[in-house]
């Protein structure tokens, strides 16, 4: 903390800055406080330190370049925004995708979730204290990293999900790799609770703490696990579904507490659903066969036998990938259910080979004008409470 000074008037209050270099932040955001002895009385967050320009530096690339710019927002999904910038320029296209491009995408973006939800209950315990819980969930996490680089090449930013469909099929033997995690993951997430939801001193640093009712919530625009933790059963994957998720059957975890006990267990929650989402992609996957890329030419080149039978196709496609894709003159948003809520592209196109404009609607930015309300009349400690709670990603805060 730094940057300390007081104020009179009915009391005497303390300006205090936590923050960019707080562990406890979260990456580099800062909160202005004032404090009133250990009492918050008002914090305001300040923003703008990892500005990248993303969504100014996507305007300057084709469409399929574009979609490495995606995966670096949210460095714990970047399938998942690789699938959310992939449904808004297929939307412009028109173009179908293949059902089995669509199951694919659902299984690899529950993965993304429970890889993103083991890191937040895994840093939101060791913030309290509870040291165990996060290696077991780092431990968790690095298989499911290692199932992205067998699958991609990568373990984070692959950029394996792409306008017109996936990048590769998914081969049997990835299959059973996926499978042999899917099934062992039920008894992990067991060994999670039994660590930390009856624990006492976990239970009195979060219950209670960082209260949000569900009509503030709404007001604010916030969405995801602290929306549902609020009571409100909002889910764009039951409400809007999007690549097929109306096939699977799954739960909408909400919790009634409001408080950061509640969030905790609404991630338990949907770890355990995303559990049973993988499964049944899983099983999908070996009944549905064909391609996993969109037979529109227009967004997906052909297969390499294809290009060879002339040298004017071959000219043809060559510019097309180089010059960028051409969809009509429109614009098009396709939200999803990121593991921090609502994600979506705004992508405007011209009739050129670039988008004339990329907005994207972040959940991290959003949830996070909520900690003011929260942390009111709260202790500046439970603030590591807080913060842990919104399990906010400052890439995807900064664009």
């Amino acid at each position: 903390m730094s940057d300390v000074s007081f104020e009179s008037g009915d009391g005497e209050l303390m300006k205090v800055n936590m923050g960019p270099q707080h562990p406890s932040t979260h990456g580099v955001l800062r909160l202005e406080l004032e404090l009133d002895g250990e009492i918050v009385r008002s914090c305001n967050p300040v923003i703008g330190y990892l500005h990248t320009g993303m969504e100014k530096t996507i305007e300057q690339l084709t469409y399929v370049q574009a979609v490495t710019i995606t995966d670096r927002m949210d460095y714990l999904n970047p399938l998942g925004n690789n699938l959310a910038y992939s449904l808004s320029v297929e939307q412009l296209f028109g173009c179908e995708i293949p059902e089995r491009a669509q199951v694919g995408r659902v299984l690899l973006a529950e993965l993304t979730r429970i890889n993103s939800h083991l890191v937040s209950i895994g840093s939101g315990s060791i913030d309290l204290g509870v040291t165990s819980v996060f290696l077991y969930c780092l431990r968790e996490r690095e298989k499911v990293l290692a199932l992205f680089e067998e699958l991609t090449g990568q373990r984070m930013m692959s950029s394996y999900i792409r306008p017109g469909g996936l990048a590769w099929d998914m081969d049997e033997t990835w299959c059973k790799h996926a499978r042999a995690f899917v099934d062992e993951m039920p008894r992990h997430i067991d060994e999670y609770e039994g660590i930390v939801t009856d624990n006492p001193f976990f239970r009195e640093r979060t219950i209670g703490i960082g209260p949000l009712k569900a009509d503030d919530a709404i007001r604010l625009g916030v969405s995801g696990p602290l929306l549902r933790a609020a009571g409100v059963p909002h889910d764009l994957r039951k409400v809007h579904p999007y690549t097929g998720y109306e096939r699977f059957e799954f739960k909408v975890v909400t919790d009634d507490a409001g408080d950061c006990y509640g969030r905790y267990k609404v991630r338990v929650g949907e770890l355990r659903e995303s559990v049973k989402i993988c499964d049944q992609a899983l099983k999908l996957l070996e009944r549905v066969t064909g391609p996993v890329k969109t037979a529109d030419r227009k967004v997906m080149p052909p297969p390499k036998s294809e290009l060879a039978t002339s040298m004017e196709s071959l000219i043809h496609h060559f510019k097309l990938f180089t010059e960028g894709m051409r969809p009509p003159a429109g614009q098009a948003y396709c939200p999803v259910e990121s593991p921090r809520g609502e994600l979506g592209y705004l992508v405007v196109s011209d009739g050129s080979g670039k988008p004339a404009r990329v907005r994207a609607r972040t959940p991290s930015f959003a949830n996070l004008q909520a900690i003011e309300l929260m942390s009111k009349g709260q202790l500046v400690a439970d603030l590591v409470a807080i913060i842990a709670s919104i399990d906010p990603v400052m890439g995807d805060v900064d664009r």
